[in-house]
């Protein structure tokens, strides 16, 4: 029997106007680490930014592509309903304090379980929430973090996944992907199945039948993608999808780990990316993030990319690429 799980979250890909807002929000307010500048392999002409960690560690990425035209989505049925970011105990004031000062819109904490959670709204609208849990795990520090360690974001905690029945979430959430059940929960006029991965990683999966379905655009999730630990437990992940009767792609590079990707039954797209090689394949851990970087397929065409995509600057004012 092929018993092969996924470590955990791997990153999640959300749909964002201007590139350079998202930059401002998720360095400038967030203080997350910008990891690498390159374009979406399917659509050269936007860009993709990755924010995580100092080192881009499997489960702390957060990736956007930038449509600066496109429309507004709507959050429902079949997605990703909020994405939450792991951050130490008793800083939820911190957060809070730092929200108000940025005009970010926030809510006011709860309780769920022994967890402290904060949710809040990026620029777009996407649902976004602060987790404070007691089992809290620093992410690797960079140099000159524009917060302290003792409030800084380490990466993700969990994802909630609305479904209009969760019956076939479930089942690729435990037989394919490996989440063992930690138990059923009511919350407000809403319940949801909690499940756990090998690192800690989490998905809740809420059941609203009244939902309507969501309408991708900006402020929603494009894909929620779960660790692989190589290419040879990928592969045995690609055949448990198969096994279920799920479609799935090939096996797709894209340059820091290698992807395969298919909807669950609820509509969600789910990937599964290998850890290795990594976002210092290309570039060293010091200068993460300030170069352009292209898959081999592009770079022939990097003078035209170049002049199509805005300059970006970090918040400190200095150019993203030069």
């Amino acid at each position: 029997m092929n018993s092969e799980k996924v470590l955990g979250l791997h990153h999640m890909t959300a749909i964002c106007g201007p590139a350079q807002e998202n930059v401002d929000f998720f360095v400038g307010v967030l203080g997350m680490r910008f990891l690498k500048l390159t374009v979406n392999f399917d659509d050269p002409n936007a860009y993709h930014l990755y924010y995580g960690d100092g080192l881009g560690t499997p489960g702390t990425i957060i990736t956007f592509f930038p449509y600066p035209e496109g429309r507004g989505g709507t959050v429902g049925n079949g997605m990703v309903g909020a994405t939450s970011l792991a951050v130490p105990p008793d800083s939820l004031g911190f957060w809070s304090e730092r929200f108000a000062k940025y005009s970010v819109p926030f809510g006011s904490p709860l309780m769920r379980g022994d967890e402290e959670v904060l949710a809040f709204a990026t620029p777009d609208g996407l649902p976004m929430e602060l987790v404070a849990a007691d089992d809290y795990k620093a992410g690797k520090p960079w140099a000159d973090m524009p917060i302290d360690a003792e409030n800084a974001i380490s990466g993700m905690r969990g994802v909630r996944i609305f479904a209009a029945d969760a019956e076939p979430t479930d089942k690729i959430v435990t037989g394919v992907l490996g989440f063992d059940p930690i138990g059923e929960f009511v919350e407000e006029d809403a319940s949801y199945a909690r499940y756990q991965a090998a690192d800690g990683s989490l998905i809740d999966i809420v059941e609203r039948s009244d939902f309507p379905y969501g309408r991708s655009g900006h402020g929603t999730v494009h894909h929620i993608a779960f660790r692989a630990t190589d290419d040879p437990a990928q592969l045995r992940l690609l055949d448990k999808v198969h096994t279920y009767g799920l479609q799935a792609s090939p096996v797709m590079d894209r340059n820091y780990f290698h992807s395969i990707y298919f909807r669950e039954p609820g509509h969600v797209l789910f990937e599964i990316a290998t850890d290795p090689p990594g976002f210092t394949v290309d570039e060293s851990p010091e200068t993460l993030g300030t170069a352009l970087k292209l898959p081999a397929q592009y770079e022939a065409y990097r003078s035209q990319i170049e002049k199509t995509l805005p300059r970006l600057h970090v918040p400190s004012g200095a150019q993203v690429r030069s």
